[in-house]
């Protein structure tokens, strides 16, 4: 059996994935992340006929569809299409943080500081104030009014920017609600900051919430959205604002090397996403419940599953520690079949999954998968939590 228990998630998931995926009559479902999905084959026939030109001339006549359609469907001046999220939240902090020694609040939970290299300080100087991040993805405003710098201090760095997230990823997909993040906007506002939101996942949120894009973003003075995770485009995302924020944004983009020449080719998938994406949603938000309700009930011995925390595609199993089991024997368990349950099942089906932090494992729902692929993944759940079960009673005997 293969040991990942040393191994960060990120990897130990990849190198599951690498064991695993390729078992000639195993049904694989990856549910590691929506970053895994494939373009269809309307995306590829887009991609394939794309109109094209020069980005960084502007000239790129489907890159500047899918920009100004962006910003339109979130209520914004203008959009910049980037490679990805933590290039576009890169951008983002830079543009807003011009002044060296400035600092942006974000919360302690944040994908921006734990998953982007602190890209802000390797590159602007910027310092991220991490505050106490809820369960819910709210942050502890109380925290942020107190770590507002006073900026007539000449020992102290200077308060810029205020970091939201939406969807938020380390908490399990939860929504930010809509009056707490306008008492964040209006905190934000009276102490003369910034106000961005990594929103890589805003249309799930709109979705779950019945709410539009425009609706959530419109708080904020600069947005980040993700094609290529739920929305199911292969590449890209975009950053929105104000037209002068943009021009400043455009100018940073070039300095860290994301002008992409003739990116109508990706653009071309970025629209069909944008335009079609969001229908799929409440199916994967379905499904995710189904998920949930079957790890609450076969493994409540030794997980927990908050149901009322399951709002989008991510489900969280908090592995109770006490019993012997962690994250990463879960999750390659789940990776895995046994002679037994193949036997009992009918079918040898392996499980994805991301062995998030200590306690949790990540199931993420995406476009790419079927009602089928769901139903094999409830039964492979299912028993896999049941044998862990009884293995758990035999220990407590």
């Amino acid at each position: 059996m293969y040991d990942n228990s040393k191994l960060p998630g990120h990897e130990a998931a990849a190198k599951l994935a690498s064991d695993n995926v390729d078992t000639k009559n195993a049904r694989v479902v990856d549910f590691r992340s929506d970053t895994v999905t494939k373009p269809d084959d309307e995306m590829r026939l887009a991609m394939m006929n794309a109109l094209v030109g020069d980005d960084v001339y502007q000239e790129d006549p489907t890159v500047n569809e899918l920009e100004n359609y962006a910003a339109n469907l979130l209520g914004k001046e203008a959009s910049l299409f980037v490679p990805s999220g933590t290039m576009s939240n890169l951008i983002a902090l830079l543009t807003h943080c011009k002044q060296r020694g400035s600092e942006a609040i974000v919360g302690d939970e944040s994908h921006i500081l734990h998953y982007e290299q602190t890209g802000a300080a390797q590159f602007g100087g910027i310092n991220l104030r991490p505050v106490k991040t809820f369960s819910d993805g709210t942050l502890d405003l109380d925290e942020v009014k107190r770590k507002i710098r006073n900026h007539s201090d000449y020992h102290q760095s200077i308060s810029t920017l205020l970091c939201l997230e939406n969807t938020h990823n380390r908490c399990g997909g939860r929504v930010l609600p809509l009056e707490w993040t306008n008492k964040a906007r209006d905190l934000a506002k009276e102490n003369n900051l910034k106000f961005h939101l990594d929103g890589a996942r805003l249309f799930n949120a709109a979705v779950a919430q019945g709410v539009s894009p425009a609706e959530l973003a419109a708080p904020f003075d600069s947005v980040s959205i993700c094609l290529s995770k739920g929305l199911g485009a292969p590449v890209g995302s975009l950053l929105v604002g104000s037209q002068s924020f943009i021009k400043d944004a455009r100018r940073c983009r070039k300095a860290l090397g994301g002008g992409m020449r003739q990116a109508g080719i990706i653009a071309a998938a970025g629209l069909i996403s944008l335009k079609k994406g969001p229908i799929r949603m409440v199916q994967d938000h379905a499904f995710t419940k189904q998920l949930a309700t079957v790890a609450a009930e076969a493994g409540q011995s030794f997980i927990d599953v908050d149901m009322d925390s399951v709002d989008t595609n991510m489900v969280m199993l908090r592995v109770k520690l006490e019993t012997g089991l962690t994250p990463c024997i879960l999750t390659e368990r789940m990776a895995r079949s046994t002679p037994e349950e193949v036997e009992k099942i009918g079918k040898e089906i392996r499980l994805l999954a991301y062995p998030m932090t200590a306690t949790n494992v990540r199931l993420v729902v995406h476009c790419n998968m079927t009602a089928e692929d769901i139903e094999f993944a409830q039964l492979k759940l299912r028993y896999v939590l049941e044998e862990f079960n009884q293995q758990v009673n035999k220990q407590k005997e």
